[in-house]
């Protein structure tokens, strides 16, 4: 069998959920499958230094092809986009993996231009698509509310998370990170976000809940918030002035692997109050690094935290308050949540992620 894979989403070396995505799928499936052949396929500039396909150097049986004139995979056997790609002129069996529906669940978390271009993705995605690859069970329901396709052609395969990025820091490690988190301007106990920010992952409520705490006196820390800056978010500054807040949130924006373990590791509490995700990687990864989790009871959030997290309303802001408060104030709870998450974290591997979707490409060729 010969396997093609869309490299786009890769090619950065900054990468967010779809990236960590396809780049540990491609790793895994060097490591469990030694009998097929691989193909990680992109196009490519020619001069282009900063986005380049990545190596594997110990996966054999692959072989990288930046597509420097956009002339295509040529012959195999299935191309597999990890993310939504308009298809081309490419016409053997297709597996797509499709990570959330929010265009059409949360509209207005886009711009009509990216909702039209999704749409056009989508549509040529559901006439073309052999099998479509879900990364939860609620993005497999949104994807067949949306779209008259059979059930047998779309199926559930979980991500994983990276066990050996996320894990919980030694005593000497947590002394480290103290003074490298000094250089981020993060000097007190703080509760942690991380996510892109913009008006999906509700960010709004999560300043006006921690405002809430802090008007109690409970809690004197920091509100560290962590990732790229989206759109439709140019005013955030005028509302923590508002909230009087400005002196006790911290944008980091993007941080490295080594940071991201430690401010997962060092937070009092995680928060993730999102409206809408197709997955939720940061859920997983907090568990992973032994973090007390508060999380969305919507969409697949609580799917993936099951009982490991701290579940809320993401729009019922005294609640995320209370929830705060909750963990911040009682050590038992913290420890408790934070036992969870632990376990669950193991209930998640890329290694699985590959194995499944191989099991997908076999399927998909018979």
């Amino acid at each position: 069998m010969r396997v093609a894979i869309n490299g786009r989403s890769i090619l950065s070396n900054q990468r967010t959920g779809i990236g960590r995505y396809a780049y540990h799928l491609v790793d895994s499936l060097g490591q469990i499958d030694l009998d097929n052949e691989y193909i990680l396929h992109a196009p490519q500039g020619l001069f282009s230094f900063k986005k380049c396909l990545p190596y594997f150097l110990n996966f054999k049986n692959l072989k990288r092809y930046p597509d420097y004139f956009n002339s295509g995979v040529g012959k195999c056997d299935i191309y597999h986009y990890p993310c939504p790609d308009l298809i081309g002129k490419y016409s053997g069996k297709l597996v797509v993996t499709i990570h959330d529906l929010i265009y059409k669940t949360y509209p207005q978390a886009h711009n009509p231009q990216t909702i039209d271009l999704t749409e056009k993705y989508m549509q040529d995605i559901v006439a073309k698509a052999d099998e479509i690859i879900c990364v939860s069970e609620n993005t497999r329901r949104d994807l067949h509310s949306f779209f008259d396709i059979p059930m047998e052609k779309s199926c559930v395969v979980h991500n994983g998370v990276d066990h050996a990025l996320f894990y919980p820091l030694s005593s000497q490690e947590r002394l480290n990170a103290v003074n490298q988190l000094k250089e981020l301007g993060i000097d007190k106990p703080y509760v942690l976000y991380v996510g892109t920010i913009e008006p999906r992952k509700n960010l709004i409520g999560l300043l006006e809940s921690f405002a809430q705490l802090k008007s109690k006196n409970i809690f004197r820390g920091q509100l560290v918030v962590v990732g790229m800056k989206g759109w439709m978010l140019d005013t955030i500054g005028d509302l923590i002035k508002k909230l009087a807040i400005d002196q006790d949130v911290i944008f980091t924006g993007f941080v490295n692997d080594v940071q991201l373990r430690q401010l997962y590791n060092m937070a009092e509490v995680f928060v993730f109050p999102s409206f809408y995700e197709g997955f939720g990687f940061p859920i997983l990864e907090a568990f992973c690094c032994g973090a007390a989790v508060i999380a969305s009871q919507t969409s697949s959030c609580i799917e993936i935290a099951s009982s490991a997290a701290l579940t809320i309303d993401p729009k019922d802001t005294k609640a995320m308050a209370q929830a705060m408060e909750q963990v911040l104030t009682d050590k038992t709870l913290k420890e408790s949540l934070r036992q969870a998450g632990l376990k669950r974290a193991q209930d998640f591997s890329f290694l699985a992620t590959a194995e499944y979707t191989l099991d997908v490409y076999k399927k998909t060729i018979v």
